[in-house]
């Protein structure tokens, strides 16, 4: 259920220290596309990211952020090193970790209303038509999208739609959220919208958010860490930077302009370097 316990049917291993598990332990981790020309995108990656934990992969455009993603996700496999995800290797893809992209229009059914698109999953899954009413229900409560639950995605704006895709994923109960910039396409206005409803229905649940974003204002916006990638080839985490104010978080909090500035600095010194 989305208060945190068990779904049946679930193999999610249980949580020996709820909000301090590992969920991902990544260890020397490389990642090489090609065979005759071979690239190495990613190199000595080492991370570990705790249940609960909302996490930014920060850095330029190129930089592997989305194929370190990828990885987590089980659309790639490392060429080498350690990948696990709650003490296990990860073989493949899972319903435990659920991508989030930028294109939400891609990622909806747009015959279906926005109830509907909820309730793909849970008809996937087998689950009478009561539960998943009721399942529906508190996710689409959840992403505040209830009294537009008769609607198609396209008579609903950008940002209603990347809550659908919030308010679908949290309706088949997985552990982790995997975004890849999914505010990314649109407005300023909309975006900041989207980081308030975000960390709403993070603080209800307490999933794990693990979210790829090359903006920094939106990485101290949202993150209890930032991961800062370098430049390829060859990507590596270059450095941590933990977040320790409360939320919401305002960008005109002088605390968030010195990070701010600091991890500007980082990333202009790596590009120089690069």
């Amino acid at each position: 259920m989305l208060n945190g316990t068990e779904v049946a049917g679930s193999d999610r291993p249980p949580s020996a220290f709820p909000g301090q598990a590992e969920v991902f332990t990544i260890r020397n981790l490389a990642k090489v596309f090609g065979d005759e020309q071979p690239y190495l995108a990613l190199d000595g990656i080492d991370l570990t990211i705790r249940s609960g934990e909302f996490l930014c992969l920060l850095g330029a455009s190129g930089c592997g952020k989305s194929t370190l993603l990828n990885l987590l996700a089980g659309f790639e496999k490392p060429t080498s090193g350690e990948l696990l995800y709650r003490g296990r290797e990860i073989k493949g893809p899972s319903k435990e970790r659920v991508m989030f992209f930028q294109d939400a229009n891609a990622a909806l059914l747009p015959w279906q209303t926005v109830q509907q698109n909820v309730e793909f999953g849970l008809r996937l899954q087998g689950l009478l038509y009561s539960e998943r009413h009721r399942r529906a229900e508190e996710c689409l409560e959840l992403a505040g999208l209830v009294e537009h639950r008769h609607k198609v995605p396209s008579e609903i704006s950008g940002g209603m739609r990347q809550r659908l895709q919030i308010a679908r994923a949290l309706a088949v109960d997985p552990d982790v959220f995997l975004m890849d910039e999914p505010f990314g396409a649109l407005d300023a206005i909309t975006r900041r919208r989207m980081h308030g409803a975000l960390l709403d229905v993070w603080q209800r649940t307490r999933r794990t958010i693990v979210f790829v974003t090359h903006d920094i204002l939106e990485a101290l916006v949202l993150a209890d860490r930032i991961a800062v990638m370098s430049t390829g080839p060859g990507s590596r985490i270059a450095h941590l930077a933990s977040i320790d104010l409360d939320r919401p978080r305002h960008p005109s909090d002088p605390r968030l302009g010195r990070h701010f500035e600091e991890l500007e600095d980082y990333l202009h010194t790596m590009s120089l370097s690069a």
